[in-house]
This record gives C-alpha cells, structure tokens and sequence, in this order.
C-alpha cells in the first residue's frame, strides 16, 4: 500500500472533498484526483460516493480510514517521541556500575539529571565488575561504571574520577594499636569481596606488586556485610575510602595505616567501543562532575 496515497485518502476523507484535501495537502486538485483514482485501481474497491456537493467514504473507504487514521496517530507519535528523544524530554538510561560506585557515588549524579530531566528514565544496577563489562557486551546497560582492571578490548574505559583504598578495622584491633606491616597484614586475616569484584582485582594486584600474595579469611558478597563484620572486630579489610566516611565519623571503624601500602585507583565510565551515545546519554555525561568527576 503506497503510504503516500493513504494520505491523500485520508485527507480528501477529512475535508469531504477533493478541493479541500489538496488545500490541506498544498498540492493541486488535479494531482489529488489522479493519485486517487490510482489508490482506489491498487486496491480494486471504490473508496468514495461522489456526491453533487462533496464525497462520502463508502463502505471500504470507512474500514480505510480508521487504519489510516490510527496509522498517522502513531507516525505523529513517533515524530513527538524522537523530537522529545533530542531535547531529553523522555527516554530511558539503563546504568551498571560497581559497588562502590553505585552506592556512594552516583545517587547524586542520578538525582541531578532527574531534576533537570524529569521525563527521563533512570535504571541502576549494582554488580562486580566483570557482570557489569558482560552487560554491556550483551547489549543490556548503555553504560557502565567500573573501579576494577581494563579487561576487554571491546570497551572504551575512561577515567572519571580517582580513588584511594584504605585498610579498615574496629577501633578494639590490635592492629589499630601495633600497625602491621605488609607482611603481616596478608595473614591478619582480610575480609575481601567475591572474584570478579574490582576492589578485590585493584587489592590483589597491589600485594601481588609487593610480591605478597593473600587468601582471604571471608569473603563477603557485599560492602556492607563486609564493613559490619570487620566492625565487630573480626579481621581487617581493604575497602573504598569512599565507602567508610560514615562508619570513620562514627567510630565504628578506623583506618589502619599500613607503611608502604597506597593503594590508588581510576574509576572508569564504560561504553562499548565506535558506539556514539545517543542524545539523553549524551545528556547524561556531563553530569558525571557531581561525582568529583572529569568527564570526557
């Protein structure tokens, strides 16, 4: 069915006559009476009664133009949503970031953008990291946040903001009386995420710098378990300086200095590579500056 022709119908339909529809259509009455005539050959049923004053659908022409008239709803609807899309009047941002991240960083960036954009869809998820690199492979987040290692030559990783690890314990350790050195603190037992986690990644690659190598004595799926466990003094951990403020302002835990251990770290925004962002994540990247961030 030629579309163009549909509109013509339609507005011939809506005018109740061939002169009114080419007004509407700004063609001329002649040009409307011939790709007419050839819309109603195509499809091989009269679409009007012509009558002294004007035209009335028939039968069929009615059935027509209630397609044709849902049809151009939704051709007007679409125009809306893509004229909407450019000015991020709505659309939607699926987001995967790594915990730290996700829980101490972007609830702020998140909360910017949605005053500013209200219509726009926001969905976090928090994982490890390599779940989050997998998402984004698998085409199921448009963007995601990583505090880990670059591991895929696939993904554009870039820097938007530094961190700096810490090891913590309850303010009752022995270690926070006797700090150890780096020897000791591998055997003092460290409380550690799960692999895959890149807090764990960036911690065991800066022992494995030293040539120390650690077996964790519990690993924890979750930042929180692992700071309430160490706060019930139950070992050390290795955690985001990000991630204890609270805990550090309410004495619930301590940072352990440990000579010779600095542990700092990019956090990377991630994208898949040679995909442009569209316009409401284009939108979104310069908010990234509400996390302490420099975004590219």
């Amino acid at each position: 069915m030629n579309l163009n022709h549909l509109a013509i119908f339609q507005a011939v339909a809506a005018n109740n006559s061939v002169s009114g529809g080419a007004r509407h259509l700004h063609i001329s009455q002649s040009a409307v009476s011939k790709q007419l005539a050839e819309f109603e050959r195509a499809l091989g049923v009269s679409l009007f009664q012509r009558l002294p004053r004007g035209m009335r659908p028939t039968e069929a022409g009615r059935l027509l133009l209630g397609y044709a008239n849902r049809l151009f709803a939704i051709e007007a609807e679409a125009e809306q949503v893509l004229r909407d899309l450019r000015q991020v009047a709505r659309g939607r941002i699926a987001i995967g970031a790594s915990r730290t991240i996700g829980a101490y960083m972007l609830p702020d960036v998140l909360a910017a953008f949605r005053h500013d954009h209200p219509g726009v869809e926001l969905a976090l998820q928090v994982e490890n990291t390599q779940a989050i690199e997998d998402k984004l492979l698998a085409g199921e987040i448009d963007i995601g946040f990583a505090e880990g290692i670059e591991r895929s030559e696939m993904l554009d990783y870039r820097v938007f903001a530094q961190d700096e690890l810490v090891v913590i314990a309850a303010p009752s350790h022995p270690a926070t009386r006797q700090p150890p050195t780096l020897a000791q603190l591998t055997r003092l037992g460290l409380l550690m995420h799960e692999t895959g986690s890149g807090t764990r990644a960036v911690t065991e690659k800066a022992l494995a710098d030293k040539g120390l190598t650690v077996r964790p004595a519990m690993t924890l799926a979750s930042t929180e378990a692992i700071k309430h466990t160490v706060a019930t003094g139950v070992g050390l951990a290795i955690l985001s300086s990000r991630a204890v403020q609270t805990e550090l302002r309410a004495h619930t835990l301590t940072v352990v200095p440990v000579r010779g251990l600095h542990i700092r770290r990019p956090l990377y925004r991630v994208q898949l590579k040679d995909v442009a962002p569209g316009p409401t994540l284009e939108a979104f990247l310069p908010y990234l500056r509400h996390a302490g961030a420099t975004a590219h």
